[in-house]
């Protein structure tokens, strides 16, 4: 079995992933948000090893990460309220759609062969020093196989997908633990997905409340398919009780089997969801109930990934 070449996160681990990337290799990351598993956006067929690796459908689209926002602007159309997002929120947990560059040389296996494009600047130095070692637009989805949970360690990357990427880079954990706050830019501003940036900073930095989009049979950003961040177990949302058979994940001081925060701490508790989620797919958890979790700042993006995580698969 094949496994990945591991990094550290120094200039010489760097430069390595990048000359990977540069080859047409896929790199797997961390970002604040999650490790994300990249390649050279421009690349048709490495950006084709991304969708092999997670077993991805080719009709959802990835986002490109890229080391500042005049890099962002040399592939997509900025208007005033991107701009206004992109001072405000980057680098950070925070994608914006917008409109593709003709000529902007990006494979349409990114787009899913639409003209637009989510672009994101990410917070994370090892994300940032890779970025500017490769000298390119990085397409990098979520490190993990297609509809699982997502990996917030480079261990989880490693048990994941270690036999089907070129190289690991191990920052250790993510701080932030969900994937970054989606915003189409394209007309009137629309969340497409919840995340690490609430919706409520997005809306005041707008002086204008966010409308909702959302298609998952037709996605039109990543993060936006119906079942989505999977565990291998069932999972009951708003369980207020606990059933012989199952295993309880829990939000606050309550009595469960694992809890995201005993003190109720939203953002320790975004940090802490993918992680947990692997914890009970390593106790071979068959149904798994959930408390309630508040449904506000990054309670929003933890219940978006709930939600996901118990539709039917």
């Amino acid at each position: 079995m094949q496994t990945p070449l591991l990094l550290k996160p120094d200039l010489t681990g760097l430069t390595r992933a990048a000359e990977i990337l540069t080859q047409g290799g896929l790199v797997s990351f961390p970002t604040e948000t999650v490790y994300g598993l990249g390649a050279d956006a421009r690349n048709d067929s490495a950006v084709a090893g991304i969708f092999a690796a997670k077993g991805r459908p080719s009709f959802n689209p990835l986002i490109v990460h890229l080391p500042s926002l005049n890099a962002a602007q040399q592939i997509c159309e900025f208007n005033e309220d991107a701009l206004r997002l992109a001072a405000a929120f980057w680098p950070g947990a925070l994608t914006l759609v917008l409109p593709l560059r003709a000529g902007a040389g990006i494979s349409k296996l990114v787009t899913a062969g639409l003209d637009t494009i989510a672009v994101r600047v990410p917070d994370h130095p090892v994300a940032a020093g890779l970025l500017a070692a490769f000298g390119g637009p990085v397409a990098a989805p979520s490190a993990n196989p297609s509809g699982r949970i997502s990996p917030t360690t480079a261990a989880h990357v490693r048990d994941a997908l270690g036999d089907r990427i070129d190289a690991l880079v191990d920052g250790g954990p993510c701080q932030v633990g969900v994937e970054s706050t989606i915003v189409s830019c394209i007309g009137t501003p629309a969340l497409l997905r919840a995340g690490g940036i609430p919706s409520e900073a997005i809306a005041a930095c707008l002086g204008q409340p966010l409308t909702t989009s959302e298609n998952p049979d037709a996605p039109t950003s990543p993060g936006q398919l119906l079942s989505h961040y999977a565990p291998q177990g069932h999972v009951r949302l708003n369980a207020t009780e606990r059933q012989p058979y199952e295993v309880m994940l829990g939000f606050g001081p309550v009595d469960a089997d694992l809890n995201l925060s005993p003190a109720g701490d939203l953002v320790e508790a975004a940090a802490r969801l993918f992680d947990c989620l692997h914890q009970l797919d390593a106790m071979g958890a068959k149904q798994i109930a959930v408390t309630p979790i508040p449904d506000h700042g990054l309670g929003r993006a933890i219940n978006d990934r709930l939600r996901r995580a118990a539709a039917p698969r």
